[in-house]
């Protein structure tokens, strides 16, 4: 696990290994999303480039409200 200290600017440099493997790049921009104890980090994406993306889904395994309990 890599880890990170906050600034005194309240600033975070993310760690050569993750950015890396994530595949980060400079002035990308990403959304802080609270979650309890933990804060998510999420590549902000628009809408258009989303498009297409699950063009090939199969919905026939999609859990339904039928399947509930």
């Amino acid at each position: 696990m890599t880890t990170a200290t906050v600034s005194s600017k309240y600033q975070i440099a993310i760690p050569k290994a993750v950015r890396e493997a994530m595949q980060i790049l400079p002035g990308q921009q990403f959304e802080f999303i609270p979650m309890g104890q933990v804060i998510q980090l999420a590549p902000k994406t628009s809408i258009k480039s989303l498009r297409g993306i699950a063009r090939h889904a199969n919905p026939s395994h999609y859990r339904d409200r039928k399947d509930r309990a």
